[in-house]
């Protein structure tokens, strides 16, 4: 590689990451979004049409383990390349998909795709950018991530309503995964300074082991169990929350969704600034804690625009905490970042299935207070095994 070529792959570096990221979620903010209209065109109900949510979960977690074996034998560069080749596909085959069935299976690529990109971003940015630059990074390819919901949600939404939900994949969806293939491929480099061209089953089992023996690699894949069960009362129950206690629109209802991502986009911006100032462990503690503690707030207050302030607060910290933690656990077990993220990728996604579970039980019995309660609670003993249980290796003192 040249001198000319490799100025152009460091400047597009952090740009293909953040569109990577961003390339992620247009399908699941169409599936999101137009889950009634996309019911209607199989037939089926909204409950059932739902179900392609959950399939894409499992696969999500079951294939994020296997990841953490693949990241050790092949480049991460191509790894994060195949996973958008598979959201891509995953898009065709819902354009294509001519019942419930094979719209299921089609979505459910979708989720292997993204077990894939996630952590290879993430590993890729702990490869290949200096110690005090990861943190800014990985803020600004969360934020990329969270932005495409405050993107997509309007742009899905007119495409929708001029020619239904498969123009809006012609139109939004595939060439967005597209031009991100594109950017990757360019922009990204080849090389993989902890790649092992030389592996065997050992190395495979070493890799696993050198997570689950470190105590506090593990303490960061609990954590981040729980603030990702947590967070699942912003995204997934607080509009629902504002609709039935408030008594708003789904129009306005929407707009909460959207406000709620722009903060979640801000934070992950801030919570890397954070980071290079306070540091790992301190930033994901106290990020972590506050997530919580307004989390428990917003369902108690019978306002709804002080409501709306404190879910709103909630979603910044949330960004936060997603860029601190993300820093802390990078760093756990460097030999085998490719494996420690991608594990923890099934962690979180572990914890957003858990927090869906706890918050629908805990609604039926107790209504919104009990499941602000509930939810927020685990961000708290989130904020509390950060604190006693991790460490971070790049202080010599905690």
């Amino acid at each position: 590689m040249d001198d000319e070529e490799k100025g152009s792959v460091e400047r597009l570096f952090l740009p293909s990451l953040v569109f990577s990221y961003f390339a992620t979620s247009p399908l699941a903010v169409l599936v999101s979004l137009l889950l009634i209209d996309i019911g209607n065109t199989f037939n089926v109900s909204v409950g059932v049409m739902g179900q392609i949510n959950t399939l894409y979960s499992i696969v999500a977690v079951v294939f994020a383990l296997l990841m953490g074996v693949l990241s050790v034998r092949f480049k991460h560069k191509s790894l994060l390349l195949v996973g958008l080749m598979l959201i891509c596909t995953s898009a065709l085959g819902c354009l294509l998909a001519l019942d419930f069935n094979a719209m299921l299976v089609s979505y459910s690529l979708s989720g292997l795709g993204w077990a894939m990109v996630s952590p290879m971003v993430v590993t890729l940015i702990g490869e290949h950018c200096p110690l005090e630059k990861r943190a800014n990074a990985i803020g600004w390819s969360f934020a990329g991530g969270a932005l495409a919901w405050v993107v997509g949600a309007p742009i899905v939404a007119l495409i929708a309503g001029l020619g239904g939900w498969r123009l809006a994949l012609i139109d939004f969806v595939i060439p967005i995964l597209v031009v991100s293939l594109l950017l990757g491929f360019i922009g990204l480099p080849s090389t993989s300074r902890s790649h092992q061209p030389i592996v065997d089953g050992k190395t495979y089992l070493r890799s696993f082991e050198s997570v689950f023996s470190n105590r506090s690699a593990t303490a960061c894949l609990v954590g981040d169990v729980l603030r990702s069960a947590a967070f699942v009362a912003v995204y997934l129950y607080a509009a629902s929350f504002v609709r039935q206690r408030f008594l708003v629109s789904r129009d306005f209802a929407s707009i909460v969704i959207l406000g709620a991502a722009l903060c979640y986009t801000l934070g992950s911006l801030v919570g890397g600034r954070l980071v290079n100032r306070s540091g790992r462990k301190p930033s994901t503690v106290l990020t972590a804690l506050l997530a919580g503690i307004f989390t428990i707030s917003y369902a108690y207050v019978p306002n709804l625009w002080f409501s709306l302030s404190l879910i709103f607060v909630a979603a910044w910290f949330f960004g936060m905490v997603a860029s601190a933690s993300n820093t802390l656990t990078l760093e756990q077990v460097p030999e085998f970042r490719g494996t420690m993220m991608s594990i923890d990728t099934a962690a979180m996604n572990l914890g957003s299935a858990l927090g869906t579970v706890l918050g629908g039980f805990v609604l039926l019995s107790f209504d919104y207070e009990g499941l602000g309660a509930a939810l927020g609670l685990t961000g708290v003993a989130a904020a509390i095994v950060f604190h006693f249980l991790t460490i971070d290796p790049t202080c010599k003192r905690d």
